[in-house]
């Protein structure tokens, strides 16, 4: 597990060049939650809470297959160039990120 750690911090992932994009996508999610909390704190109206809640989940979501994308087109893409095990390995992780996706 640590190599494959070792292996994450040495290899340039694919998002880094919307890196700013995917942070600028992520502050704004974070300003949602506050504003989430701040509708709870204030006694909002259910349904607007849950309104703001399902935009929020949207933007994770945009968030995530953007993330995902990215992750196919490179590291798969790098990985099955450099052996056919390391692509598997690649499309496994990829599968298992979608499941965790799909289920949450």
């Amino acid at each position: 597990m640590a190599d494959e750690h070792l292996e994450h911090e040495q290899h340039q992932h694919g998002y880094i060049h919307r890196k700013d994009d995917y942070l600028k996508r992520l502050r704004r999610i974070e300003g949602q939650a506050r504003g989430l909390q701040k509708m709870v704190e204030e006694e909002k109206y259910c349904i607007d809470i849950l309104t703001q809640v399902s935009a929020m989940t949207k933007a994770l979501q945009a968030v995530s297959l953007g993330l995902l994308e990215e992750h196919m087109s490179h590291c798969v893409i790098d990985a099955a160039r450099e052996s056919d095990e390391a692509g598997q390995a690649k499309v496994k992780e990829a599968t298992e990120a979608i499941a965790r996706l799909v289920r949450s």
